[in-house]
């Protein structure tokens, strides 16, 4: 079979400019699910460059309200690092602190491992997890919201890369069939998740 074409930033990012407005804005959620971090990003297209989206992406985060921060967070899920599958005694430690941060502030963990190598993956979680215990709420929700916004940033870079062929399947969820493509499209790599997979 052939290999799909390798699309370049740019012209993923000529196609994200292009949607109808709801349809961005759709897409955009899949990156931050705050209505109106996304709604402001859709606005103030088009970008010329990924860069330019990527900073606008920033000062959105920054300037989310509590409620818009709260949004965003109950969409959230854990990430499981590959070696917290295999073994039990990290799946359990990593499943008990997550309910004590939970219990504790009210809301999932997030944390960006974008630039944590796998092997590394589970020990930075479960120490971050540790250490955040300790922050007060407000501590924690200006880590949270910094945390959404590296995030963001992330999976902004993984839409505009993959934008052609963005999962095709009907029944995959937050993904606008505006951006589905035909049959025969690549199945690749979703664009909300981080590297690793959510628990």
């Amino acid at each position: 079979m052939p290999i799909p074409a390798q699309v370049t930033p740019h012209e993923g990012l000529t196609r994200l400019n292009a949607l109808p407005r709801q349809a961005a804005e759709q897409a955009l959620r899949t990156c931050c699910a705050s209505h109106a971090w996304a709604r402001r990003l859709a606005a103030h297209r088009p970008y010329p460059d990924l860069d330019a989206l990527l900073a606008a992406a920033d000062e959105a985060s920054y300037d989310l309200a509590p409620a818009d921060i709260t949004e965003a967070l109950a969409r959230e899920s854990l990430p499981l690092p590959p070696v917290a599958a295999v073994y039990s005694a990290a799946h359990t430690a990593l499943g008990a602190a997550h309910a004590a941060y939970q219990d504790r502030f009210g809301h999932t963990f997030v944390v960006c491992l974008d630039e944590t190598a796998p092997d590394e993956a589970l020990d930075h979680l479960l120490s971050a997890l540790r250490d955040r215990l300790g922050n007060d709420r407000e501590e924690e929700r200006v880590v949270a919201a910094d945390e959404l916004r590296r995030l963001a940033r992330g999976r902004i870079v993984r839409l505009v890369r993959n934008f052609p062929n963005l999962l095709d399947l009907p029944e995959r969820p937050n993904i606008p069939a505006a951006l589905r493509t035909g049959p025969g499209a690549a199945h690749r790599e979703g664009v909300g998740n981080s590297p690793y997979v959510p628990v």
